[in-house]
């Protein structure tokens, strides 16, 4: 029997399929999506704590009796050419709808606690594959709209991070940053590190980072902790909101990675800290600043938020400007690039004897970059940026 109940967002240009499958089905789907990364080890932690422990295996020996969980809801981010064909009214299983689509893409959006007891239920009864259970499949084409999806309508837990909710589309936001920034040389993982030994290398991490940083135009950005501030929760939102956005961070990446990759052909012998041309964006405090003073000039300041017009003039000005720059580099021989970025300034503004050295390498960093942006990236060299903190 059909049991696919359709619904269109029109708000997020996404999918709601409601269905019903049994457990067994529902565990092969998610531990097929999630075996090159380690089944579910991609998903927001089972929670651990002493209450939360005693409510699972509740939970589990409820599942044995028979209970009926409330719906997991799954995240997809498809191909445009399998999204055009929705919905497949006719369709009898989930497999049918989603077609030749990477599932690597699914994502659990809320249910991590309950999958995790529907898996140890399994173990110790295997005929709790058989029982059913609904699901709730969200389409989306872009990863955009799933992360504005879950900011939205799904920040009911507790507590709440922008960080948390990235990571359940951690994958397909890194997939989908890959293919829009050709400029990006590595990203790394944190099962696969590697060592940056060139421009336009990053951690995914990092990079996760960034694009939280670029969205709240805020330096000081700990993607471990929960944003308590409502007004960057509300400014990420509204960021999210815009169809551009997404794009926008992408561009923004791009500029980093092209000068990242300009300055790294200065390769002197000695190897200290900052004597060679990669060295500028080897460390996260300057990946920030440029991200944030690039966010600051195309979205504008918190609270002031620029029309979506002005943003995409904004940002074409700025590419301009920087292609520019990067012409100019690149016709410089090592000496005289080595000259334009004064590394040696660089070095002598870091080694100043402060407290909280990273905030205070966030500072300088934030304050040069917020120079070059407003310079138009029209400089001799960056002196100015350097000792404008």
């Amino acid at each position: 029997m059909n049991n696919m109940d359709w619904l269109y967002d029109e708000r997020t240009q996404c999918w709601s399929l409601q269905t019903t499958m049994t457990i067994g089905e529902y565990v092969d789907l998610i531990n097929d999506a999630h075996q090159t990364r380690g089944a579910l080890s991609g998903q927001r932690d089972v929670l651990t704590t002493t209450t939360a422990k005693r409510i699972r295996a509740r939970m589990v020996a409820d599942i044995k009796l028979g209970a009926v969980l409330p719906p997991v809801v799954i995240g997809a981010v498809i191909e445009d050419d399998v999204f055009n064909t929705l919905p497949i009214d006719e369709a009898d299983s989930v497999n049918e709808v989603l077609g030749d689509s990477d599932l690597s893409s699914l994502s659990i959006i809320d249910g991590m606690q309950r999958t995790a007891a529907m898996l140890e239920a399994q173990r110790d009864d295997p005929t709790v594959s058989n029982r059913r259970l609904r699901i709730e499949f969200w389409l989306a084409t872009t990863v955009r709209a799933m992360i504005y999806r879950m900011l939205v309508l799904n920040t009911g837990q507790v507590p709440w991070t922008i960080s948390r909710q990235l990571t359940v589309v951690f994958s397909p936001l890194l997939e989908e940053i890959q293919r829009n920034v050709p400029d990006l040389a590595k990203l790394s993982t944190p099962d696969d590190r590697g060592r940056r030994v060139g421009g336009g290398q990053y951690a995914s991490d990092d990079i996760v980072e960034l694009y939280i940083a670029f969205s709240l135009r805020k330096t000081a950005v700990d993607a471990k902790e929960a944003v308590s501030d409502e007004f960057s929760r509300l400014d990420f939102v509204d960021n999210l909101s815009d169809t551009e956005f997404q794009a926008q961070f992408y561009e923004a990446l791009g500029l980093l990675a092209r000068l990242d990759k300009s300055f790294s052909r200065y390769e002197p012998k000695e190897s200290t800290r900052y004597t060679r041309g990669r060295d500028i964006f080897g460390g996260q405090p300057a990946r920030i600043g440029f991200i944030v003073a690039i966010a600051t000039a195309v979205l504008g300041r918190p609270g002031a938020n620029r029309l979506a017009e002005q943003r995409g003039t904004r940002l074409t000005a700025l590419k301009e400007a920087q292609n520019s720059l990067i012409e100019k580099l690149d016709g410089l021989n090592e000496a005289d690039l080595a000259e334009f970025i004064r590394l040696d300034v660089l070095r002598e503004v870091l080694d100043r004897r402060v407290g909280q050295v990273g905030r205070y390498e966030r500072a300088v960093f934030a304050e040069a970059f917020k120079v070059l942006v407003e310079e138009k990236f029209a400089l001799d060299s960056l002196e100015p940026c350097w000792r404008a903190n």
